[in-house]
């Protein structure tokens, strides 16, 4: 939600080590921008209070510094708005509009305020406006797709201010304030030039910088790429460069405008050696605009050093933009996209590019893969897996691994997108969602990473549905339900939980359709609805005990026993209690033999039999000193004394509890919820034999 430093859409100088990062020009577009926020809007004329933050609008085509004006007018004013400032994209590089529902949660995340996973579009938009009334904050929008994208996101609050940034005007949103950009006037455009060139070069001849910024229409990014070509050049001039541009015909081959941005362009590229080239047009490809080494490498077919190195001129040419990151990191801009991936439609074939993007995908895959075993080398089977990968794809540390997870996580998740919208590439498609899935629940935890999973596994069900495929169907809508009943919405659970009973029994898959049947039954209990809640606990009883599965048999009788209770069926909650208790003692379960005798002993201290629960409670205490578990022990202690007042015997209960305080006393601090802990997530099943 921070600002890049380099912007390579504006007049600000840091695309090349020598140019300075300063904002340039602009000067009238900036006086007349801070004008209109203190311009009286049309609700204020007409008496009534305004009932929405202002909106100021940049516009202008991708490349003519709309987003660098932005920022700079958002520096200037940031003071005056002490709740201070959110800044969001709307767009992906290639010109995808960013879902509503994925802003405001980035937005509100910004703001360290809940989104729950799953939550609409309209939910997430309201909290997010709820969340901006009582606030004077300054908003950034950048690359604004229409005016849909903004209104859903405008603050219902006057003391905010939106500065939105769109190709065109954002018609149907009231009193947009709007300023539409040309070229940067020659006197800042020379200085930009300049910035790349060094002052030499220009001071002998000025005439010849006045020409190339003539012919480049003071557009900024093809300033930047004239630069770029002159840096990398030390012995041109730039009258060899004007020259070039004004003898320079477009034949038209990519199929773009004409225009300066396109013409410069044009130039330079076609000077790239063969293989930079290639690799240029094929990062058209790279998920959300972000690549990294080995999704360059992946694409061109060569090695990730020589990918860096490409990768690195390509940044010296103006051609990329390097992403502050810890990581080596890199953005295609906006707006050399649609020329790039004109350039791959008509220099490569339609199976090369498919090629290029399953090389791309499946380096993915193994990246993925890499990242969660490094966290399991206690495991032989990982630590021989792990061994057996190339070199360049091993992290050294767990850490490093979580650090390029999180780095890497929005490129990761558009490339997951990329492959389940490609249609052809299912296969790899369902690879790369469980690869993603296990590495998020081994770095982040399945809790932590709640939202992303959900669109996730959302995807994994499209691709099931697609290709026909029930079990992997039963998995997705599992764990679908799973995330959708943590979040409060247990009646969509249920109706998830249900599809998924469907989906396992179509598949003949037993652990789907107990899990199925059980997650039933808890969407129920949590609606009170005790009766159906103990049947469905008891189909997937049946299931456990036909298959000879003496625990979770034992578990679920305490599920059924549990149900009975809170209906005030205590015979039944006693009967149900003592089988689970008796399948625990056939398994051998200490611990939970234990928790089973103690809840035993609340059902009997409900149904009014003190002395009964007081005699299992302390059986209860002696089953959980054999298991070695203070916290149980101090609880039933606590629970002890709680019985013995109500018996008479507060001497006897004031002993107990010392015990259970000397317990806690002694025992360590628990850890943190570790990243394996939370959902009991339902794998997702692939085709391939890979782990």
């Amino acid at each position: 939600m921070t600002d890049q430093a380099v912007d390579q859409e504006g007049a600000e100088l840091s695309a090349h080590p020598v140019a300075e990062d300063r904002f340039l020009g602009r000067t009238r577009e900036l006086k007349e921008l801070r004008a209109d926020i203190e311009r009286a809007g049309l609700d204020t004329l007409s008496g009534r209070k305004a009932p929405r933050a202002r909106v100021l609008l940049v516009a202008g085509r991708p490349g003519s510094g709309r987003t660098a004006l932005a920022r700079e007018l958002v520096r200037r004013v940031a003071g005056r708005y002490p709740d201070g400032v959110l800044r969001a994209r709307l767009s992906e590089p290639d010109g995808t509009p960013v879902p509503v529902e994925q802003v405001a949660r980035e937005l509100l995340g910004a703001l360290e305020l809940p989104a729950p996973a799953g939550a609409a579009e309209d939910d997430l938009a309201a909290a997010l406006r709820a969340a901006l009334a009582d606030r004077r904050m300054l908003l950034l929008l950048d690359d604004a797709a229409g005016a849909e994208q903004v209104d859903a996101l405008l603050p219902d609050a006057p003391d905010c201010l939106v500065v939105a940034v769109s190709k065109g005007p954002l018609t149907g949103i009231a009193d947009v304030r709007p300023c539409t950009l040309g070229g940067l006037d020659t006197k800042s455009a020379v200085e930009l030039l300049t910035g790349y060139t060094g002052a030499v070069r220009v001071t002998v001849d000025p005439c010849s910088a006045e020409s190339l910024v003539e012919s480049c229409q003071g557009h900024p990014a093809a300033l930047v790429l004239a630069g770029g070509w002159l840096a990398a050049r030390p012995q041109a001039s730039v009258s060899d460069l004007a020259k070039r541009l004004h003898a320079y015909t477009e034949d038209g081959a990519d199929g773009t405008d004409g225009g300066p941005l396109s013409r410069v362009f044009r130039l330079v590229y076609d000077q790239l050696p063969g293989p930079a080239a290639r690799m240029l047009r094929l990062l058209s490809l790279a998920p959300a605009g972000l690549a990294d080494p080995h999704t360059a490498s992946a694409l061109a077919g060569c090695s990730v050093d020589a990918a860096r190195a490409t990768l690195d001129d390509l940044v010296g040419l103006g051609l990329l933009r390097a992403v502050a990151s810890p990581l080596p990191q890199y953005e295609v801009p906006g707006c050399l996209h649609p020329l790039l991936r004109a350039l791959a439609g008509s220099q490569e074939r339609p199976a090369e590019l498919q090629l290029a993007r399953a090389r791309m995908l499946e380096r993915t895959v193994r990246l993925l893969q890499s990242c969660r075993a490094i966290t399991e080398t206690d495991s032989p089977q990982f630590r021989e897996k792990l061994n057996g990968m190339p070199r360049a794809l091993r992290f050294p540390t767990p850490r490093a691994a979580a650090e390029w997870l999180r780095i890497r996580r929005p490129a990761l998740l558009a490339s997951v997108r990329l492959a389940v919208a490609d249609g052809e590439l299912d296969t790899l498609a369902r690879r790369l969602m469980s690869q993603l899935v296990r590495a998020l629940a081994a770095h982040v935890g399945t809790q932590a990473a709640a939202a992303d999973l959900y669109g996730v596994h959302r995807l994994v069900l499209d691709v099931a549905e697609r290709r026909g495929l029930p079990r992997e169907k039963a998995a997705a809508l599992l764990n679908l339900g799973d995330l959708d009943a943590q979040t409060g919405r247990t009646r969509e659970a249920l109706a998830r939980y249900r599809a998924a009973l469907d989906a396992g029994r179509e598949a003949n898959d037993p652990y789907a359709t107990g899990r199925a049947m059980e997650s039933v039954g808890g969407a129920y209990q949590e609606l009170a609805d005790h009766d159906r809640a103990a049947d469905w606990f008891g189909r997937a009883l049946a299931e456990r005990l036909a298959r000879g599965e003496g625990l979770e048999a034992a578990r679920l009788y305490g599920r059924i026993a549990t149900a009975h209770t809170y209906a005030g069926r205590y015979g039944e909650a006693l009967r149900n209690w003592r089988a689970a208790l008796s399948g625990y003692r056939r398994g051998g379960d200490v611990a939970a033999s234990a928790r089973a005798l103690s809840e035993i002993a609340r059902v009997q201290e409900y149904a009014g039999r003190p002395e009964e629960s007081l005699r299992t409670c302390q059986e209860a205490v002696e089953w959980a000193r054999r298991a070695e578990d203070a916290r149980l022990q101090a609880a039933l202690q606590l629970r002890l004394a709680d019985t013995l007042d109500r018996l008479g015997d507060p001497a006897a209960a004031r002993l107990h509890r010392a015990a259970a305080e000397r317990m806690l006393g002694e025992e360590p601090p628990e850890d943190q919820e570790g990243p394996d802990q939370g959902l009991d997530a339902c794998e997702i099943r692939t085709a391939s034999s890979e782990d």
